[in-house]
């Protein structure tokens, strides 16, 4: 035991970085890394009305996520369409190469999840990502983030 066993902020740190470590070898070289991974995965699920919806839901600056479609779209991961309602507007598709790599990253990030949590029994890891998912609705209803990419500008610079 250290003095700084018991800090929150340390404790938050540490789980952090193992986790960007070990999602980060699990993502590979997906284009765009986790945020990659992040549109891929509701390109397949949630299929967003539009590229700018796609924005909102997952606090991406919107020209952020053209350069990151872009690279997804030359990876054969995701194709732009036109909505048929609007042709103005492009959907977002994942391509059966797309749900193909999705599937060997969520089996991956699993893995690397597991390895994150491997010194708590199941129950215990259940009740921990229970806590955390509770929590984190909490602090985001009191903080709201709407865009992803400032917020990380802002833990960056050290702006609370």
């Amino acid at each position: 035991m250290t003095a700084l066993d018991d800090d929150f902020g340390w404790t938050l740190g540490v789980i952090f970085r193992a986790y960007v470590k070990a999602t980060n070898v699990a993502v590979g070289d997906l284009p765009g890394g986790h945020r990659g991974y992040q549109i891929l995965t509701a390109a397949t699920r949630d299929q967003p009305e539009s590229q700018s919806a796609l924005c909102q839901q997952l606090g991406i600056d919107r020209t952020v996520m053209t350069y990151l479609l872009d690279d997804l779209e030359r990876a054969s991961l995701v194709t732009r369409r036109p909505a048929p309602a609007d042709r103005r507007t492009r959907l977002v598709v994942a391509t059966e190469t797309g749900r193909a790599r999705l599937a060997d990253l969520d089996r991956r990030l699993a893995m690397a999840e597991a390895h994150v949590l491997a010194g708590l029994a199941p129950d215990e890891q259940a009740a921990l990502k229970s806590l955390l998912s509770k929590l984190a609705v909490h602090a985001n209803a009191a903080d709201p983030v709407d865009n992803a990419c400032q917020a990380l500008q802002d833990i960056a610079a050290g702006t609370p």
